[in-house]
């Protein structure tokens, strides 16, 4: 045991510098590198599952979203389970309102958040489309809803089925 400290004590200088884990490896192999999900052996669970969309697509998916749903909201998480306080608030003034609408989960595909960043110039999530027009975030929506703004603008839309 002894003999074990001694041995960290001597590696552990080496693995301050900037070459740390490089000479802790050199040293006998004390950790390893291993990248899991590159490994052939590894299980597909490890193994990346983003399924991004095609190269070029990702304006077109948006396009397809945005036009086949009079109110269309880009969220991180799902209407049922928000991963984000704005992304709920959104969910809620929406639902507030029994409007039908349809959703994307950002999360799940990093193209699809960076791109509708860039299709509407605004830089934050959620997003929400209303008969085709960008609203805004969460904060514009709930600044709308205040104002009686946003039941004039959801006015001939679909309500959602209970």
């Amino acid at each position: 045991m002894q003999r074990l400290l001694t041995s960290a004590r001597q590696l552990l200088p080496a693995a301050q510098g900037a070459a740390g884990l490089a000479e802790l490896q050199r040293a006998g192999g004390l950790l390893s590198a291993r990248a899991f999900s590159s490994e052939p052996d590894s299980h597909d669970d490890f193994k990346p599952q983003v399924k991004a969309a095609a190269a070029g697509s990702v304006e077109a998916v948006i396009e397809e979203d945005i036009s086949s749903h009079d109110v269309f909201l880009y969220m991180k998480g799902v209407p049922q389970a928000p991963m984000c306080g704005f992304s709920n608030m959104a969910c809620a003034i929406l639902n507030l309102y029994g409007v039908d609408y349809g959703s994307r989960n950002v999360l799940a595909d990093p193209e699809v958040r960076e791109g509708v960043k860039k299709f509407t110039a605004w830089p934050t999530i959620p997003q929400i489309f209303i008969k085709g027009e960008f609203i805004g975030g969460s904060d514009i929506l709930h600044e709308m809803h205040q104002k009686g703004e946003l039941k004039k603008a959801l006015e001939g839309v679909k309500q959602a089925e209970e």
